[in-house]
């Protein structure tokens, strides 16, 4: 059994104002994924986009907040805020869902491009490869925080959580990190090159990295959810499956229709 180790949330504060690790992941994560796109707008040479990426950064994080809020508020946790709607606004509590900022980000970024005129699935390919960094980096927030803990276990790496009582269980968040971070991140940055080639391709047409994160999240996403513990106030809500495995399973049917309807459509050669 490995110790865990406690690590205070705050990493200072002044007066009211608290300094948090998992707001300083969110930060980095927005940060690491504005200067990958920023690289990747020079590299495909898309002055359209160059022009309105700061705008549209702005809005992309407000859906991920607004949406990761309401995502949590509908799918974990409703009839609590149902009798208590003013704790909808405590998100400095916890309670954020990467499925509900998942929609947030999409619906956000498709008003967004529809209204400046921009290819919405050229740019969620450029931003969407990013996003696994900000993961990983908000699952590590997770660790620090003794949150999102994983399931009992007798494995040599097992940790005793705060507030996970006194057995060792799987260290969930770093499964997470490691296969939603670093090895979805490896992947999808490895393949970004597709949609842009010159040569019209029907398998990587624009918008199929997105469906590919969509799809992989979808599956890696399941299988962790057999290690982390259940929601309490939810536990295995469908034929023993959580409402994580639930929610991953439209993901991964959504990101295989998507890419089979994208490779379906008609694709000019080269880039806007």
């Amino acid at each position: 059994m490995l110790t865990y180790p406690h690590i205070n949330p705050i990493i200072f504060s002044i007066g009211p104002l608290k300094l948090r690790w998992y707001g300083l992941m969110y930060v980095l994560g927005f940060i690491a994924t504005y200067l990958l796109v920023l690289r990747q707008i020079k590299k495909f040479n898309w002055q359209a986009l160059a022009e309105e990426v700061d705008n549209l950064n702005l809005v992309l994080i407000l859906g991920v907040i607004l949406g990761g809020r309401l995502g949590y508020v509908l799918f974990y946790n409703l009839p609590f805020y149902l009798h208590h709607p003013l704790e909808i606004l405590a998100t400095w509590d916890g309670g954020m869902s990467f499925h509900g900022g998942c929609l947030g980000v999409l619906i956000g970024g498709f008003i967004f491009c529809r209204r400046h005129h921009l290819d919405f699935w050229k740019t969620a390919d450029l931003y969407v490869v990013t996003v696994p960094i900000g993961l990983g980096l908000g699952r590590i927030g997770n660790f620090i925080n003794g949150e999102l803990f994983g399931r009992v276990t007798s494995v040599p790496w097992g940790m005793v959580f705060p507030g996970g009582g006194p057995l060792p269980r799987h260290p969930s968040q770093l499964y997470e990190a490691l296969l939603e971070g670093v090895l979805l991140f490896t992947i999808l940055w490895s393949l970004k090159h597709k949609p842009w080639q010159t040569k019209p391709s029907r398998l990587w047409p624009h918008g199929s990295m997105l469906a590919l994160f969509i799809l992989l999240y979808g599956i890696l996403r399941f299988v962790v959810e057999f290690f982390r513990q259940p929601d309490p106030q939810l536990g295995e809500i469908f034929l023993g499956l959580t409402m994580g495995q639930t929610l991953s399973m439209f993901m991964i049917a959504g990101g295989l229709l998507l890419w089979f309807w994208r490779c379906r459509q008609p694709r000019a050669a080269g880039s806007r």
